[in-house]
């Protein structure tokens, strides 16, 4: 082993150690490969190329076959108790995943879906000793009813593991603010609003989404074309949960080199980083806090602030919050004279 391969690994060793909130990652598309594979094999099904992709409809194709291989309770069962292990395994003391319950094959209802998963996901928590809380997306596509009744739905499993609804799918051509009547449902329902926005949309949908109140924005990246919106963001508060991988592989960014996240950060803007469909781009969240570092210059101490970020605003209980918090501070104060400081 070479001394960069030595220095690489013990940089992730301390990152991997580092309490961290993940508040941007898709439930189905953070299965496990091997699981994939097995499940496709099951199903005499080809395993679909991954990580590359021309356009975002051959994305959302790739992820359509994740969610078709979750035609039974066991398989979905399986996937809950595998993205938990596998978020305790890389430092994650806070786990927030979406999902569309309308599109669990394996039940006849989103309502059986989230009766189901919630309890498992509660049960999985408890096992691998990593909180998490659900997030039920509302699919942009599907028209005005559909965001209403999800949110709904949302507010009826509020205080059995539902934290937030979310907005997914293209932007283009379904602005943030068309949400704003599920939104003011689920607050209305003590739940939080964190859709995607300003992703394949521009600034004018992230300062759309802060003006409309919501907790967090998923993505939020192209903030950094208007100075303007930067400043709203700081002044704000407002956290982006910033997957640099995914918007390099979908073509937001050129390069991780060239990604947004430093000027972000450097305008006062919080941050969490998170992995987004950890499976379909190749990477975990430990794996982002490396690029993060590595290849886009961000340092020791705006990682800290990061992780920071990602704790406080999360919707995690005030006991996990402050065990996560006395955490990153013993992880910061342990890095003085180590040789494994990244």
């Amino acid at each position: 082993m070479t001394d960069a391969v030595r220095r690489a690994d013990a940089a992730r060793r301390s990152l991997t150690a580092l309490p961290k909130a993940h508040l941007h990652v898709h439930l189905e598309a953070a299965m496990r490969g091997a699981t994939l594979r097995q499940w496709c094999a099951e199903d005499g099904l080809e395993v679909a190329p991954l990580v590359e992709y021309p356009d975002f409809t051959r994305f959302l194709d790739a992820y359509g076959l994740l969610i078709d291989l979750l035609h039974t309770p066991e398989r979905v069962e399986r996937l809950l108790d595998e993205v938990i292990a596998d978020a305790a395994a890389q430092g994650v003391v806070a786990l927030e995943f979406a999902s569309i319950p309308e599109k669990a094959v394996a039940f006849g209802s989103a309502e059986e879906a989230l009766e189901f998963q919630l309890p498992v996901m509660a049960e999985a928590s408890r096992r691998h000793g990593v909180w998490a809380g659900a997030i039920v997306s509302i699919d942009r596509g599907a028209g005005p009813e559909h965001a209403i009744e999800a949110a709904q739905l949302a507010a009826r499993f509020a205080d059995r593991g539902v934290v937030a609804v979310g907005l997914v799918a293209d932007e283009r051509d379904s602005p943030v603010a068309a949400a704003a009547e599920a939104f003011a449902i689920a607050r209305d329902a003590g739940l939080g609003v964190v859709p995607h926005a300003g992703e394949l949309g521009g600034p004018e949908e992230v300062r759309s989404a802060v003006e409309l109140g919501v907790d967090r924005i998923q993505h939020g990246v192209r903030a950094v074309e208007d100075p303007g919106v930067l400043e709203l963001l700081a002044e704000r508060g407002t956290c982006l949960d910033v997957c640099p991988t995914s918007n390099v592989v979908l073509g937001v960014s050129p390069s991780l080199d060239e990604h947004p996240l430093p000027a972000l950060l450097a305008a006062g803007v919080r941050c969490s980083i998170g992995a987004d469909d950890p499976l379909l781009f190749g990477v975990d969240v430990v794996d982002e806090y490396v690029a993060a570092h590595e290849r886009m210059g961000v340092s020791v101490a705006r990682l800290v602030g990061v992780a920071r970020a990602s704790i406080e605003s999360s919707f995690a209980p005030s006991s996990v919050v402050g065990r996560a918090l006395g955490g990153i501070a013993d992880w910061e104060a342990s890095l003085t004279g180590s040789s494994s400081r990244p």
